[in-house]
């Protein structure tokens, strides 16, 4: 379980497939390297994967990533270099600044562009369409491992508002329209689903179902 509050950018070094259609990532880092024992779990870019071997003094460490997850994710789109957005799993104490992130990415969206407004800027996302009756306003979502708050959901995706810190200090700032993210909702959102339609395959979120559930007025 993580909270989608970035610890640091690591880069990636090297990306080498693994049998089984797998892959495994080498990543430049410092902080998520504190403290770390064998099979802790990081979010790279919102993915929760495995620590298999690292070498602090060098400051790199490497992650198993099986074919499912590369399948659902960016991770098979990574260039050797580019920035990543790091995170621990959140441990007992500490402070949950952001939302609980569980580092399963529910699918990917692209960034349609931004928009300077005041001190911020607006991201705007296209999503996956089975995501978007997940995704609600001044909800919770996780892109590339970030808990941003969603400002606006158009049919097609939605927006988010970034302090310049944010931007800073994650990858997000490095982002160019067409760029391929991880979205996870959140778990909330997919609790509620569940209880109105029953199961995944029993239908979709519908503002209709919402209502009739009790959930919207």
């Amino acid at each position: 379980m993580f909270t989608g509050l970035v610890e640091e950018v690591g880069r990636l070094t090297q990306l080498s497939p693994t049998q089984g259609g797998g892959g495994r990532l080498k990543v430049e880092a410092c902080k998520v390297l504190e403290g770390i024992k064998l099979g802790d779990s990081i979010a790279v870019n919102g993915t929760c994967l495995t620590a298999v071997e690292w070498d602090k003094s060098g400051g790199w460490l490497m992650f198993d990533a099986v074919a499912e997850t590369l399948s659902k994710t960016t991770l098979t789109s990574l260039q050797p270099g580019q920035a990543l957005n790091l995170e621990r799993a959140l441990a007992v104490g500490d402070r949950v600044g952001g939302h609980y992130v569980t580092g399963h990415v529910d699918g990917q969206g692209h960034l349609l562009g931004t928009e300077r407004q005041g001190n911020g800027i607006v991201y705007r996302f296209r999503a996956d369409p089975r995501l978007m009756p997940l995704i609600a306003p001044k909800g919770s979502i996780a892109v590339d491992g970030i808990s941003l708050t969603v400002v606006d959901v158009p049919d097609d995706g939605f927006s988010v508002w970034i302090v310049p810190h944010t931007a800073s200090a994650t990858n997000l700032g490095m982002l160019r329209p067409g760029d391929a993210v991880n979205l996870e909702t959140d778990i909330l959102a997919k609790y509620v689903a569940r209880m109105v339609c029953g199961s995944p395959q029993g239908g979709t979120v519908s503002m209709n179902k919402l209502k009739e559930a009790g959930f919207l007025h």
